[in-house]
């Protein structure tokens, strides 16, 4: 099969998906971050917590405003954050 044939029909499995023909295969769903929560129960500025998450001020801020949410890497790495603290000291290290 070429790789337009692969799309293509990628695609339109997609539309089955989105009119509800079909199921999807899988779902992958991720737990959004309290990122203020984290950052407290951290007792970090939201300086130091993006300097060691390597991001901006304003990204902090707009994720603990929730006008956006962490994603991919991220958020990832914030759950992993948030269950083991540690992490964070040794990100804040590099």
């Amino acid at each position: 099969m070429s790789i337009f044939d692969e799309l293509k029909s990628s695609l339109e499995e997609a539309v089955e998906i989105q009119a509800g023909k079909r199921a999807p295969a899988r779902v992958t769903r991720y737990e959004v971050a309290d990122v203020r929560a984290i950052r407290e129960q951290l007792n970090v500025t939201q300086s130091e917590m993006a300097r060691a998450l390597g991001t901006s001020v304003d990204t902090i801020k707009s994720w603990e405003s929730k006008r956006r949410n962490p994603t991919g890497l991220a958020a990832k790495v914030l759950n992993v954050i948030r269950d083991n603290p540690a992490f964070f000291t040794a990100l804040a290290a590099q």
